[in-house]
């Protein structure tokens, strides 16, 4: 009721009455009262005015469920939404989705998270109110090899969701993480349920520092998207940009079952390329030039005896030399 409520409300520019929206709705006068009073507290600015009635004024940055379907337009992802004021971690919650059989494109998006997940068993610092933090729940007909694949079209899509709100120039350390001047703002940690032969669910996480003012002495390579450019980001429309992008590109993915057509985009806006970087192996360390993005998604190296080698996301870190690429 409280959604429906606001949604009559951003259809007026103007005052609306109580009296009217309750026979819209049909509910009482003082069910309105008590949603436009739930609607005050989480941070709507609504004007009453005696014998007009009520108006919208402000809109607080929220991502709620609703805040969210009202202005997306897009088929898939994002239909069905399912969001939480806290939450440990939406890549769990959404696993338990799917494992119950929530349908693709499902949203889990959370304005805190007690435990976020972040690669390598790390955990990623989710306070409530600055950041975006969101699963998707994927079920492409791909091979369990490909599911990294989705990480690397889902970081240009926000890389290109970023610049495309903000103006920044946001940049791809491969494979999974967004940077600014040199700094991580997002980050982005695929899991998934598979069988030898395919994949019965994909959990796509991604987590954005959007308006953070600072961050602790623990992470020194930490900035937000506030912090680079000075300004305040509604963070619904980088969430609305992505899911816009990212449903565009993961359809064509999902009849082609190739990134091929979506690597010379991602090469443009990848910062590891033409760098020396640390290679962070199980069997050891060692420093090469990041050469190309195979097919496959993989990293293309030249090692010190100028041996190329394919590194693969999920067995190597990759670390930069002298900053954060």
């Amino acid at each position: 009721m409280k959604d429906k409520v606001l949604a009559f409300l951003k259809e007026h520019n103007d005052y609306i009455s109580g009296e009217e929206i309750s026979i819209k709705l049909g509910v009482t006068r003082a069910s309105i009262w008590k949603n436009i009073n739930k609607l005050k507290e989480e941070g709507y600015q609504i004007e009453s005015a005696t014998k007009r009635g009520y108006r919208l004024i402000d809109t607080p940055d929220v991502i709620t469920e609703s805040e969210i379907s009202s202005i997306i337009n897009i088929h898939i992802l994002g239909k069905k939404i399912h969001y939480y004021d806290k939450v440990d971690s939406t890549n769990e919650t959404a696993k338990l989705l799917a494992r119950k059989g929530a349908e693709e494109g499902t949203l889990v998006i959370a304005d805190r998270q007690l435990m976020g997940k972040g690669r390598l068993g790390k955990t990623w610092d989710s306070p409530s109110g600055t950041g975006i933090w969101m699963s998707l729940i994927l079920r492409p007909k791909i091979t369990p090899g490909q599911a990294s694949q989705l990480t690397l079209l889902a970081g240009l899509n926000m890389c290109e969701a970023i610049g495309r709100v903000t103006g920044l120039d946001s940049q791809i350390k491969w494979p999974n993480d967004i940077v600014v001047n040199g700094k991580k703002a997002c980050g982005i940690l695929t899991e998934m349920s598979a069988e030898l032969d395919g994949v019965n669910y994909i959990i796509l996480g991604i987590g954005v520092n959007v308006n953070m003012k600072s961050f602790g002495e623990d992470l020194p390579h930490a900035t937000s998207l506030a912090l680079e450019s000075g300004k305040t980001y509604l963070r619904r429309y980088i969430v609305k940009e992505f899911l816009q992008l990212f449903e565009t590109d993961y359809m064509r993915y999902k009849d082609e079952k190739s990134i091929v057509v979506f690597l010379e985009r991602y090469k443009k806006n990848c910062i590891t390329l033409n760098h020396d970087i640390k290679i962070i192996a199980s069997d050891g360390e060692y420093i090469a030039y990041a050469k190309d993005i195979a097919a496959d998604g993989s990293l293309i190296v030249i090692d010190d005896n100028k041996q190329e080698r394919s590194v693969f996301s999920g067995e190597v870190s990759v670390r930069g030399i002298y900053d954060y690429i």
